[in-house]
């Protein structure tokens, strides 16, 4: 494909969609051609499977199922808003992807990294994230920074030690994987944001 593709990822409270929207004024303001989307959403389709996923009232959703809607949300928002922004060249940011899934289903539920590959085939066979930037804080001092979990989300109702889980599973997704470049938040976000800027020059994604 013509463009690229890089994800953020991080755990909740990393300051992903801050850091995001000053990526994007950047790019803005230096003429890039991109378009910022997420996961769980990003198309029609993939933000209503977005709304059962996080909606806190569904305490009863098995893991199994959690992991296939993210995956099913996937597939839909890359086929209609990913790889049609790819195909016209244009940078592609997206607030997180397959390594969320590794990370929390695979790590955190205790799914297995095979189980969630397994059900990701055509994600990680058709459209494989250029790089991925980590935004690197424990979720101790990212609750902290953000005064808690957000009570109608139910990813972040799930208690310290499932996140604890979450930030084991990206350290570990780091080691094995060299795409996965980690990025110190415990910054400023204008510090952070120099940083974010400094590694996709690196990275030879903008100039």
């Amino acid at each position: 494909m013509k463009g690229k593709f890089i994800a953020f990822e991080g755990c909740e409270g990393s300051g992903k969609s801050t850091q995001l929207k000053l990526l994007a004024e950047y790019l803005i303001g230096h003429g890039v051609d991109f378009i910022l989307t997420r996961e769980p959403g990003g198309s029609e389709i993939s933000e209503q499977i977005r709304g059962i996923i996080l909606n806190g009232k569904n305490t009863d959703m098995c893991d199994e199922c959690e992991a296939l809607l993210y995956a099913a949300a996937r597939v839909q928002h890359l086929k209609q808003t990913v790889m049609p922004a790819l195909e016209d060249g244009k940078l592609v940011i997206c607030d997180r992807y397959i390594y969320s899934s590794l990370a929390y289903q695979g790590y955190a539920r205790g799914l297995g990294v095979e189980f969630v590959e397994s059900v990701n085939a055509y994600a990680l066979e058709h459209c494989p994230a250029d790089m991925t930037v980590f935004l690197d804080i424990s979720p101790v001092d990212a609750f902290e920074r953000k005064h808690g979990a957000d009570e109608n989300d139910r990813m972040e109702q799930q208690g310290l030690e499932f996140h604890k889980r979450v930030y084991a599973g990206y350290k570990a997704l780091q080691a094995t994987h060299p795409d996965i470049c980690a990025v110190d938040c415990l910054g400023t976000k204008e510090q952070t944001a120099e940083k974010i800027i400094n590694l996709l020059k690196e990275r030879r994604v903008i100039d």
